[in-house]
């Protein structure tokens, strides 16, 4: 027996393995790095999404400075962002959407206000909380794809999966960190780590 969170989980990993196959064949050995970028249409929580892209040997080059060579390897500001598939509540998925929103509903957290409308600060905690909620199923969709073997059955070898959203600055550390074996994001923590001046 499935429920519908079973439907929207089982969305994303099975649509996700899709987009990783269709990544172009003759990138996939220079790839380094998958990318979850997380964001929203209209900075509305109700509709978020997750761009799952790449980074690659050759943009690191492109970026790389001699004075910090781990900023082009490991900081999204200076990766491929654009032009990735989206799942999530976004016209570009039209399976997921519906099936995000039911799930959104059966636990509590859809709202239909505006701003200015009756009722906002309950749409504030219930936006706080979907937000939340979508940030767990990307991590959670990341998890299942290394522990199915899919990201290593599709490139060969497995790579890390940095998970991020522009809104919330410093989070990608905690959420790439449950995200992956720790073997995997080595490079990418000691980085972090090297740029954060406060004691561990």
């Amino acid at each position: 027996m499935t429920d519908r969170q079973e439907d929207f989980t089982n969305h994303l990993r099975e649509t996700a393995v899709r987009v990783l196959e269709c990544f172009p064949e003759e990138l996939k050995p220079e790839i380094y790095a998958l990318s979850f970028r997380i964001w929203r249409v209209d900075y509305d929580y109700r509709h978020p999404y997750v761009a799952i892209g790449y980074n690659t040997e050759t943009q690191y080059e492109l970026e790389r400075r001699p004075e910090d060579p781990g900023e082009a390897r490991w900081n999204y500001a200076c990766w491929l962002l654009d032009g990735f598939e989206m799942l999530g509540n976004v016209p570009e998925d039209p399976v997921g959407g519906p099936l995000y929103e039911a799930e959104a509903r059966r636990l509590g957290l859809w709202f239909e206000g505006e701003d200015g409308e009756e009722g906002k600060d309950e749409d504030d905690a219930k936006a706080d909380l979907l937000q939340l909620h979508f940030a767990d199923a990307c991590i959670d969709l990341a998890r299942h794809l290394h522990a199915s073997g899919r990201v290593e059955k599709v490139f060969g070898r497995p790579l890390p999966i940095v998970i991020f959203d522009m809104d919330c600055p410093g989070w990608e550390v905690e959420a790439t960190e449950a995200a992956n074996p720790p073997e995997l994001i080595e490079g990418f923590l000691a980085w972090q780590r090297a740029d954060d001046p406060s004691p561990s």
